[in-house]
């Protein structure tokens, strides 16, 4: 999503601007990784890989990035973190959405287990609970779309992103759903990773939370505290992506990054 087309990239941007900029590929993970819960992504592949470099990073993570990224920030010196989109309060989720996404994962949690993976349909379902109408609308708008349109192709490759991804293992998976969406812990104070309890307003590095009031995956009131934020209209791909991302978030985030020397 951050680079999604030459064209259409969030990360050439900054790069553009003088930022360097790297992307975390976290791979595609497979049986024998099953026991890497959320936290273990963090302390097993994010931390070793940024303790290479030999200034402290500036971090902006997207979505559930930001929210491990926040995690990262608590545990190593960095010179900054920039979240977009990021949960952190998941009792800020509608009760339907919750009570779904429980359901979906309970009825698939044996094949998961022997899986050690869980597919990323597993989550799907529950994202769609949270407006089916809006789900139905928009491939009914892309069926009327000439393959001449430049909207055809932008929206081929958003449904590669949202479709195509890696599973997550099953330790992830059961973290995601029962901890974070069914129990709250990162919101509760009861989300320990590399033995610390995490809390984003304990940070000593200066933060920017990004949120959309209009966001259907990630709501607004899900967005964690920081020492500044920006508040948009955008939807939540929109809001990186879409026709008004460059100047509501592109430029407004180069500009916080260069205020913090990055």
């Amino acid at each position: 999503m951050l680079d999604l087309a030459p064209d259409n990239s969030l990360l050439r941007f900054l790069a553009s601007q003088g930022h360097e900029v790297y992307q975390i590929d976290w791979g595609t993970p497979g049986p024998a990784d099953r026991d890497q819960d959320v936290a273990a992504h963090v302390t097993e592949l994010l931390l070793p890989l940024v303790e290479r470099f030999s200034d402290g990073p500036v971090f902006v993570g997207y979505c559930l990035g930001g929210t491990m990224a926040i995690a990262a920030a608590s545990l190593m010196s960095c010179g900054a973190l920039a979240t977009i989109a990021a949960p952190w309060y998941f009792d800020a989720y509608p009760e339907e959405f919750r009570t779904q996404t429980t359901t979906t994962w309970q009825a698939n949690q044996s094949a998961c287990d022997r899986l050690g993976l869980m597919p990323m349909e597993v989550l799907q379902g529950g994202f769609w609970s949270l407006d089916p109408r809006r789900t139905i609308a928009k491939y009914a708008d892309f069926a009327d779309l000439s393959q001449d349109d430049p909207k055809f192709q932008s929206f081929l490759l958003l449904e590669d992103w949202v479709n195509e991804g890696a599973p997550l293992t099953y330790a992830a998976g059961h973290e995601l759903i029962e901890q974070f969406y069914g129990a709250n812990f990162p919101g509760n104070g009861r989300w320990r990773v590399g033995g610390r309890i995490i809390d984003p307003g304990a940070l000593s590095c200066p933060s920017l939370a990004i949120a959309s009031t209009t966001d259907r995956l990630v709501p607004y009131g899900a967005t964690p505290p920081a020492t500044e934020g920006l508040s948009l209209d955008l939807g939540h791909v929109g809001m990186v992506v879409g026709r008004a991302a460059p100047d509501r978030l592109w430029k407004p985030l180069s500009a916080w990054l260069s205020e913090q020397g990055a």
